[in-house]
């Protein structure tokens, strides 16, 4: 059975910081690193899926299942930013609990 609580303590602490850093990082990197305009509509379906959901857990698989194809399991390019690093350190932590 899956854990609904950790999976929204997780999206209530990491949502408000993913949802700043994200457009940043996508208007910073995306010139290079074209994948992340992904990312962010992966993210974007994510989140409004799970607002959508209120308590609930959303049907989420198939988002989490693109975006580690994407970002080849949340690895970190070597010429970001911190910023970056820490939106891929994030989601990964998203996409655990998800999954706990």
């Amino acid at each position: 059975m899956t854990n609904d609580s950790s999976y929204n303590e997780i999206t209530t602490r990491l949502f408000p910081t993913l949802k700043q850093y994200v457009p940043v990082v996508e208007r910073v990197h995306g010139g290079s690193h074209p994948e992340f305009h992904q990312v962010r509509a992966i993210f974007n379906q994510i989140v409004d899926k799970t607002e959508a959901a209120g308590s609930a857990k959303p049907e989420l698989t198939d988002e989490f299942t693109q975006l580690r194809q994407i970002t080849a399991d949340y690895t970190v390019p070597g010429d970001v930013c911190e910023s970056y690093e820490a939106v891929y350190n994030m989601l990964s932590e998203v996409d655990q609990a998800y999954f706990a």
